[in-house]
């Protein structure tokens, strides 16, 4: 059972399309109010105003853990003033999460959605509810994109530009 549903959640692996922006809910994404690593809430109205790159990820999914590294090299060259990147863990046990964070130098905000990540993930665009999944959201809150599936430097840099015009 935990195989079947690691291999339909880990779509990732056998698909990387990309959803049309008018399927993408931002709303639900700013009303949320997820859990950090320290285990208090996080609204995510906080990020509103800010090119963001939120990524939807878990610890036991191998292509999330592949795309980390490029999302860190994002985070890293944006500094203060460029795109946030958000990770989002379908997870809800915040030590384990927090051991995974930090052990793979996870610079990036890091917050756990829990029962609230899937529904999440299905307002912004992704209806399969595979992981991994990434949307671009515009400084003005509106969705540039999304990508189910490994994000690469390539991908990465493509919404860059887009999101800092």
């Amino acid at each position: 059972m935990i195989r079947k549903l690691a291999s339909i959640l880990c779509l990732g692996l056998l698909a990387t399309t990309a959803q049309a922006t008018e399927d993408i809910d931002t709303a639900a994404f700013f009303s949320a109010s997820l859990t950090g690593l320290d285990g208090q809430p996080v609204a995510m109205e906080r990020f509103r105003g800010r090119p963001l790159i939120v990524n939807f990820w878990a610890r036991w999914c191998a292509p999330c853990r592949e795309e980390i590294p490029e999302l860190i090299r994002l985070h890293d060259a944006q500094g203060a003033d460029g795109i946030e990147v958000i990770g989002v863990a379908l997870e809800s046990q915040v030590e384990g999460v927090r051991e995974f964070a930090t052990a793979n130098d996870m610079r990036y905000p890091v917050v756990l959605a829990a029962k609230q990540g899937i529904p999440l993930m299905k307002a912004l665009g992704n209806a399969p509810g595979g992981v991994p999944y990434t949307v671009y959201i515009g400084r003005d809150g509106q969705a540039l994109g999304s990508k189910l599936g490994i994000v690469r430097a390539d991908d990465l840099a493509a919404a860059t530009q887009a999101l800092l015009k």
